[in-house]
């Protein structure tokens, strides 16, 4: 199969990107929590995304902060995604207008490379983000739902995400959502060794924390997890003592700090348990931070006095101490997007060609076959081959030229030149305007 062959089957024809979805800074928790997506709905939600009209590739990132949805469209203003989605979060057209960005083509770009670059997270530059983009990626390649525009723009995506770590400093200060979390407990508590810390899930957020707060003197930690195995893995790791979820009211009351990451559809931490746990600490105050998005920590819980709780929307005052070192590394990793944003763009456009060649060279090619066919014919009658042979050059070349010369003689008489200037350009002829000028 010749090249061009190739890439009419992998590319069926021009396509356009489009990103919609929420984030941290255009929707509230409670809008967020309503148009996430947990691992195990990914799979069905990206074969209904692709059921939509003019939808032909899709991924879909859904984290705390976010839920992008990035699409391949033939339909170049993708409102069919739009609806979906507003659907799917039961939107009215007044939240889904005040709270869903839209980004297409170029925009669309940039934005999976800031995002991928951590420069469009909470904490800027924060590294957790690629790994979660790596993951969506993943997961809509294993179902089927990536193709080749897709493909390229999130290696494309990996790739600058790889390049801004390497060439800027966007690294450099130890901030994360895990971080922040456990950088408010020192400032309520001050010294951690005589605390006792809660950690429930076993994901990378859980980790971290538990990774900070080892660090930060903490005296003893629990991992609580839906998978006792998982949480005795960290446990092992960090010197701690691990439970299942269903024994967390058994252990809450011992819980100085807790802090709540999980993928759970529904709170594990409910408002009765808080209470009960909170009597035998005689209101000794406890500190909890809710990572997760739905929420895992029921939002009644922060009215309980004696508690102090923290949404994932709540912790951007504490993470903004460290934001000055990397607004300069920022700029920088903004010049590296312009820049591949860019080059992105071109490759795009050199595939929005695709089917105009592969049309053009199939209508070359019928038009040698025929004439093929003819000649043959009238060797096989006998006609004198020098004369067939030059019959032949005449009429594939009056052949090829008719149309367009039809084409520009139109063109000329409706006022149009651009034509004429685009013939010039693609036959490298020069113009015979300027050479009658030198006359």
């Amino acid at each position: 199969m010749s090249d061009h062959a190739l890439l009419a089957h992998d590319y069926p024809g021009p396509m356009s990107l489009i990103v919609l979805g929420v984030n941290h800074k255009s929707a509230p928790l409670a809008v967020r929590e309503r148009v996430s997506f947990p691992p195990e709905r990914l799979s069905s939600a990206l074969s209904e995304l692709t059921t939509c009209e003019g939808v032909e590739e899709a991924a879909i990132l859904s984290t705390c902060n976010r839920t992008d949805l990035y699409c391949g469209v033939h339909a170049a203003n993708g409102d069919h995604a739009l609806e979906w989605f507003t659907a799917v979060g039961s939107l009215s057209t007044a939240e889904a207008h005040r709270y869903v960005y839209v980004h297409r083509s170029e925009s669309a770009v940039r934005h999976i490379l800031r995002v991928a670059s951590g420069l469009d997270s909470l904490i800027l530059g924060e590294p957790q983000i690629l790994g979660q983009v790596k993951e969506a990626y993943r997961r809509a390649l294993k179902i089927g739902t990536i193709g080749q525009v897709l493909r390229r723009l999130f290696q494309h995506a990996f790739f600058v995400a790889k390049r801004v770590r390497t060439d800027t400093a966007i690294g450099s200060s130890p901030v994360s959502v895990a971080f922040a979390a456990v950088r408010l407990a020192q400032q309520i508590f001050g010294d951690l060794s005589p605390y006792t810390a809660l950690l429930i899930g076993a994901g990378e957020t859980v980790e971290l924390s538990a990774r900070h707060l080892v660090k930060s003197g903490l005296g003893r930690l629990v991992i609580a997890n839906r998978t006792l195995e998982n949480a005795h893995r960290l446990a092992t790791e960090f010197g701690g003592y691990a439970i299942a979820l269903d024994e967390i009211p058994a252990h809450l009351a011992e819980a100085d700090i807790v802090i709540s990451s999980t993928a759970s559809e529904t709170p594990v931490l409910g408002l009765r348990d808080v209470q009960q746990a909170i009597r035998k600490r005689k209101h000794r105050p406890v500190f909890m931070v809710d990572i997760a998005v739905p929420r895992d920590i029921d939002p009644a819980v922060g009215a309980l006095e004696d508690v102090y709780l923290y949404s994932i929307d709540d912790l951007g005052a504490v993470i903004k101490e460290n934001f000055e070192s990397r607004h300069e590394a920022a700029r920088k990793a903004e010049e590296i997007i312009d820049t591949q944003v860019s080059h992105f763009m071109g490759w795009l456009g050199t595939l929005d060609m695709v089917s105009t060649i592969c049309a053009f060279r199939d209508y070359a090619e019928a038009i040698r076959d025929d004439s093929v066919r003819w000649a043959q014919r009238r060797l096989a009658a006998g006609d004198p081959p020098e004369e067939i042979l030059n019959r032949l050059a005449n009429a594939l070349t009056n052949k090829l030229i008719h149309s367009p010369t039809v084409k520009m003689r139109q063109a000329g008489s409706e006022g149009h030149p651009e034509l004429a200037d685009a013939i010039q350009i693609l036959f490298g002829l020069s113009d015979p305007r300027r050479r009658n000028r030198n006359l």
